[in-house]
């Protein structure tokens, strides 16, 4: 699998409710342990004090990332993403 460089930034549409916001909000606690399960969502950071989410995760292309990993969170329609292929660096201290 390949790995991206992925920037979330969420921002709920005007005339969503409070209720509405906390259920996809706990639905979106539950549905990211699976990609975390999968190996799909390998770490996941939320800069200090900023709404949005930096996270490495996994899949065999591009395509497949948007449409089925990150295509099926139920924030994805609020999110708005950056997402930035990687490669490893000849003198990352990790490189295998």
């Amino acid at each position: 699998m390949r790995e991206f460089l992925v920037e979330i930034t969420t921002s709920v549409p005007a005339g969503v409710t409070e209720e509405q916001v906390t259920e996809r909000r706990a639905a979106e606690a539950m549905r990211a342990r699976e990609p975390a399960a999968t190996g799909h969502l390998v770490r996941l950071w939320r800069p200090i004090g900023e709404t949005r989410s930096i996270g490495v995760w996994r899949a065999d292309d591009e395509a497949e990332l948007r449409e089925k990993v990150l295509g099926t969170l139920p924030l994805r329609p609020w999110m708005s993403l950056t997402v930035t292929p990687l490669e490893s660096h000849p003198n990352d201290p990790g490189r295998v």
